[in-house]
């Protein structure tokens, strides 16, 4: 499987990121990134998938995420209508206040047993869910005020799960992440056109053989097969749009419509005119 190094982008004013209601329910994003994540689904039954567990979750979830823990988006599958808050926190978040300031040592505890992966009880989540949904109205200081106290709520409560037995470890070394990162960006910049495997191979600094044991090694895939996966997400994206699918396809970096049409069904199971006639 995967695991995509999710880039997050912040507002220089901000610590944290805010996504409210990002509808990722058709696509299988199995990511990781250095920055925690909580977040809250509301009105949904779904799968929690983080680390090395996987459960159902019926009717919303509170989940908090430590750094670099690759999990499934929340909202997969999902086909009835939901809410769902997300919220990424910078990995150094008040690292040396937490340390030495006495009144954020629970909070500090709450960082630490996010190395597992937390789940959090019906008490817990309608407290906490009602203030993340309303974090978007406050501004960037509130929100951090805001945020401070629903840290302070979940550090305290008493309806904890751990979801994993021991701290997960992403398996990619730093090196390896900044090398994935480097190919990524790459990717974003270059796929609606031809890639060649000696074009990536130079720019990673590989030879073609290496990079293509190297490359599979990390995502369980060929790179031909990974390329073709991320230009379907960004098909599917256009789609739902109400792109046509020809133009689709040459947007995306396919270059005939019936290797577009046959690679399409393949990753989805259903061809692009039947996917956008289900999103029409």
């Amino acid at each position: 499987m995967k695991t995509e190094l999710e880039e997050i982008m912040y507002d220089t004013d901000s610590s944290f990121r805010l996504l409210v209601n990002p509808n990722l329910s058709d696509f299988f994003f199995w990511h990781s990134h250095p920055e925690y994540e909580l977040v809250f689904i509301d009105g949904a039954d779904g799968t929690r998938h983080v680390g090395g567990h996987v459960s159902r979750f019926l009717g919303n979830d509170l989940v908090f995420i430590g750094s670099n823990i690759p999990h499934l988006n929340f909202d997969y599958g999902v086909k009835t209508s939901y809410e769902k808050t997300v919220v990424h926190i910078i990995p150094d978040f008040l690292k040396e206040a937490m340390a030495s300031t006495a009144e954020l040592h629970s909070i500090q505890r709450l960082f630490e047993q996010s190395k597992y992966g937390i789940a959090f009880g019906d008490k817990t989540k309608n407290l906490v869910g009602k203030r993340l949904k309303n974090l978007h109205n406050l501004s960037y200081f509130d929100q951090f005020l805001e945020m401070l106290s629903i840290l302070h709520i979940l550090s305290r409560s008493d309806e904890i799960q751990l979801l994993n037995h021991h701290p997960v470890i992403n398996p990619h070394t730093e090196k390896e992440q900044g090398r994935l990162r480097h190919i990524y960006q790459f990717l974003e910049n270059n796929y609606q056109r031809k890639i060649s495997i000696s074009e990536i191979a130079k720019l990673s600094h590989l030879t073609n053989a290496a990079f293509c044991r190297y490359f599979k090694g990390i995502t369980r895939l060929t790179f031909t097969a990974f390329v073709n996966h991320y230009r379907v997400d960004k098909a599917k994206k256009l789609l739902r749009q109400d792109n046509n699918a020809t133009e689709t396809c040459f947007q995306c970096g396919f270059e005939s419509i019936s290797y577009f049409n046959k690679v399409f069904k393949k990753v989805t199971g259903e061809n692009p005119i039947a996917f956008k006639k289900r999103f029409a």
